[in-house]
């Protein structure tokens, strides 16, 4: 089955792909999608999410050959610029090694590879009854969904019925698999050929493991910039890595100068020790 995909913008304009993070789908680059209306824009929900939830199972590395495929059929061009963010942002990286020839110019917001500490003891089982108990019983209730949507992802309140939709859908398989392949993906192998211009960003705010796995990203891609972004307002970590949504004018403005090569915002601020061969 094919991925539902929303597809906007005048024809023969270059395509951007956008890549939504894991338990969400593609209503979440709706801000970008506006401000960058005159580009030629493809938002697919992935597998087992949204509209694409009867396209199973999610992998990182599945989604990126569908992407891929996407990209070659649909894309202008046959290439596309492709912004990620989170498990969207994995599943970038995972396309830049195996299909780089397709992508333009990639955005990698807040993609890990590297374990989060005491995860090797969180197995799918345990995954799956932490959503039949704290997931599945509490779908239909309004306070706890707006709960989930502020402290666990970011999410502004105008954004609660989609969010809730996302929500209510998300089934224990999309959720067990998203969470799986968020915690195993590992800077893959096949990066060292790419050619395309890669800016790797992540808050300054968010854990170390974040920002640790910008640093491995930056050093295994040869056409890379890694950046913190310095957001004027103070934001949790959720809405620091959710920044399309908390901050969507910085980002869209930030896609638009990295694919065009404009300089940068301000707000982007080099990422230290990082040893990549471009940028800091």
């Amino acid at each position: 089955m094919s991925l539902y995909v929303q597809e906007t913008g005048p024809a023969g304009a270059p395509t951007i792909v956008f890549l939504h993070g894991g338990g969400g789908s593609g209503w979440m680059w709706q801000p970008q999608v506006d401000g960058l209306s005159d580009y030629h824009c493809l938002v697919p929900d992935l597998s087992e999410q949204g509209r694409s939830v009867d396209v199973k199972p999610f992998t990182i590395a599945g989604s990126a050959e569908l992407i891929a495929e996407l990209i070659r059929t649909r894309a202008h061009g046959g290439r596309a610029h492709v912004v990620g963010v989170s498990e969207g942002a994995q599943t970038t990286v995972a396309l830049l090694a195996i299909a780089h020839d397709l992508v333009d110019h990639a955005v990698v917001s807040s993609a890990m590879v590297r374990p989060i500490r005491g995860a090797g003891m969180v197995g799918p089982g345990l995954i799956r009854w932490s959503f039949r108990l704290f997931v599945a019983p509490f779908r239909n209730i309004g306070w706890w969904t707006r709960l989930n949507m502020k402290r666990a992802a970011g999410v502004p309140d105008e954004y609660y019925w989609q969010f809730r939709q996302t929500f209510r859908e998300l089934t224990e398989s999309g959720f067990t698999n998203a969470m799986i392949e968020n915690q195993r993906f590992r800077v893959p192998q096949g990066l060292d050929s790419v050619t395309a211009p890669t800016l790797i960003v992540v808050g300054r705010r968010e854990y170390g493991t974040m920002r640790d796995s910008a640093r491995d990203l930056a050093t295994a891609l040869p056409g890379s910039l890694a950046c913190e972004v310095v957001h004027a307002r103070k934001m949790s970590v959720a809405e620091e890595h959710n920044w399309n949504l908390t901050a969507p004018d910085l980002f869209t403005k930030m896609v638009r100068a990295w694919i065009t090569g404009q300089e940068l915002p301000a707000e982007l601020q080099p990422l230290q020790a990082v040893t990549g061969r471009r940028g800091a």
